[in-house]
């Protein structure tokens, strides 16, 4: 069996457009000691094709990060096999909160050094001293105390679209940069509860087991990061706390989860929380753009893009050639295009 796709990105989204049922769009990760990952993602990849599962992870020693799209008829079969494995036996699932059913298109796994790039170089750091997880319920709790803080271990353009109420912006485009960051911003508020949360759970996880690293005693983490809370907080009957979008590492890009909309459309200024990409190949920026401003911009960042757009395709092809974009974000705060190195432009965070 070929452990890898063989089909063009045209063929496959084709195959998906005429899917007659439905699929269910999950994320899940643990950190655990994989001793041969490029075996694991080998016969992980052979289980995971034979049941039609498309998606996104990424598999290292330290343990495996996954987003992936199930056809609902094998979501018991995709069950039974991940409690097959041991570390993954009974492992959370954390449920799209607002589903499509067209996240992913393809099933890519892939090994990686670290599951999440976090940058961290000391060899005394591990994953075994953690920070306290909290469920919906006692987030909710902490939170109404004022000598609690809430910390967002999401990038800025995440946290721009939606984030809790009262959270701190830790203002980067990686999480690697965030980290020392993080640190040093609650330096003089080591006797603060400090919540740490991510989209999935993944990166306030190890947030956590960072600042647990550097000193600080009253760290938590929110189980299962926003999507399980969202779940959680709708299940119970629970005040929801996150305003405005979860944006999410797939072709959703987003998920609603209060109807607020708390960011600008990035062209105009109008309020606008949907990210695109570029449609100019050769740029890919990914930003927010109003529906007005894609029409006028034929979805495009920019007049210069727009005009690039309208060339033959041979001349677009030929204008990106050489082109290393990494990873192309609007910045607010730089007003500049950032290109990060092309470890963090690659990486899986949720």
């Amino acid at each position: 069996m070929v452990l890898h796709n063989r089909l063009s990105a045209t063929e496959l989204k084709q195959k998906l457009a005429e899917e007659t049922f439905k699929r269910v769009t999950v994320s899940f990760y643990q950190y655990a000691k994989i001793a041969a990952p490029r075996a694991f993602r080998d016969s992980l990849y052979e289980a995971l094709f034979q049941l039609g599962v498309f998606g996104r992870i990424y598999v290292a020693h330290e343990g495996i990060n996954a987003q992936v799209s199930i056809p609902e008829q094998h979501f018991v079969a995709f069950r039974q096999h991940l409690d097959t494995i041991p570390f993954l036996k009974d492992i959370r699932l954390n449920v799209a909160v607002d589903d499509n059913g067209r996240s992913f298109w393809v099933l890519k796994i892939k090994v990686r050094e670290k599951i999440v790039a976090d940058g961290i170089t000391d060899p005394a750091f591990g994953m075994d001293n953690r920070g306290k997880y909290v469920n919906a319920e006692e987030f909710n709790r902490l939170t109404d105390d004022p000598d609690t803080v809430v910390i967002d271990m999401r990038n800025h353009y995440e946290f721009e679209v939606g984030h809790f109420d009262q959270a701190l912006e830790v203002p980067s485009d990686t999480f690697r940069e965030q980290l020392p960051m993080a640190v040093d911003m609650m330096k003089d508020q080591k006797d603060k509860n400090i919540i740490m949360y991510c989209t999935g759970g993944i990166r306030c996880e190890k947030a956590s087991a960072y600042m647990l690293h550097q000193g600080f005693k009253n760290v938590f983490h929110l189980e299962g990061g926003i999507i399980e809370y969202t779940n959680k907080a709708r299940e119970m009957g629970l005040p929801n706390k996150f305003k405005g979008k979860n944006f999410v590492f797939d072709d959703r890009l987003g998920e609603r989860i209060s109807e607020e909309i708390i960011s600008q459309c990035h062209q105009c200024g109008e309020p606008c929380d949907t990210h695109t990409n570029c449609a100019n190949e050769g740029c890919h920026l990914l930003f927010i753009q109003c529906e007005k401003c894609a029409a006028k911009y034929n979805g495009c960042c920019s007049d210069a893009c727009t005009e690039v757009l309208a060339l033959p395709e041979e001349q677009q092809a030929e204008l990106r050639k050489g082109i290393d974009k990494g990873l192309m974000l609007f910045n607010k705060r730089k007003r500049r295009r950032n290109s990060a190195s092309k470890e963090d432009g690659n990486k899986q965070t949720e």
